[in-house]
């Protein structure tokens, strides 16, 4: 991936550690908790709560990057609304796990989270925020300029997958970075630009594999964020484990 940037991820791990000047922070998106009463509810599906599993591997995360700071890009919770019941417990119980500052880019699933939790967690307006030298947003609106003037731009929202295609026919689909440089014909007519940092943007696939995606090599899928894929003409895709694919829309 990208040389002396300040967002690497972790090999095989959806997360990245980021530079964020006097600290070093872990970098996650689309956690969801709470995902299997919402996939019961909304599509009848019955799974077995993963709440535990998700705990432990994002600790897991924290202790192995010593970070200074967790940063969740966006949709901590499932529920679009209130937070409460299982979901909340979830969230609950990871926040008194974790023992760094949290910092949440507020999402679309996230107003419920942020008036739940708002004396645990840092919340940034929906447009982002900026933390030192990255930007940090979750990608359901347009950046603020703040975000824009940043070195890097780290976002979420699209559950960033590819499917990949065997010798033989079959198909699998897999989780996967996107990155490349942020376009500013982009955000031309719709954000006041007070200072271009020439960003990169590293779109961070989903935490949460049970939150399905978007398959952004295959055409006809629609992008969800407002400013994709034009704000990303020439990005990459990356596999987990740090495989390089090319540009994203050619795999």
């Amino acid at each position: 991936m990208a040389t002396e940037s300040l967002v690497e991820p972790v090999p095989g791990a959806p997360a990245a550690t980021a530079d964020l000047g006097d600290e070093t922070a872990l970098v996650v998106a689309d956690y969801h908790a709470g995902i299997e009463i919402g996939l019961r509810y909304e599509r009848g599906v019955e799974l077995q709560s993963a709440a535990q599993q998700r705990r432990e591997r994002l600790l897991g995360l924290l202790a192995g990057t010593d970070a200074d700071r967790l940063v969740v890009l966006g949709d901590l919770g499932h529920r679009i609304g209130e937070t409460e019941g299982i979901e909340r417990e979830e969230i609950g119980d990871l926040l008194d796990a974790v023992a760094v500052p949290v910092t949440l880019a507020l999402g679309n699933h996230d107003p419920g989270v942020a008036e739940a939790f708002d004396d645990r967690i840092e919340v940034t307006p929906s447009n982002g925020g900026r933390i030192g030298d990255v930007g940090v947003l979750h990608g359901h609106t347009w950046p603020s300029p703040a975000v824009l003037g940043a070195d890097v731009v780290c976002m979420g929202h699209e559950h960033a997958a590819v499917r990949l295609a065997d010798e033989v026919g079959g198909t699998r689909v897999e989780r996967a970075w996107l990155r490349g440089p942020l376009s500013r014909a982009a955000f031309a007519d719709r954000v006041e630009i007070d200072e271009w940092g020439d960003p990169e943007l590293v779109v961070f696939p989903a935490f949460n594999e049970r939150s399905g995606g978007t398959w952004v090599n295959v055409a006809g899928q629609s992008f969800l964020s407002p400013f994709l894929p034009d704000g990303l003409e020439g990005g990459e895709a990356y596999l987990l484990d740090g495989t390089r694919l090319g540009a994203y829309r050619a795999v």
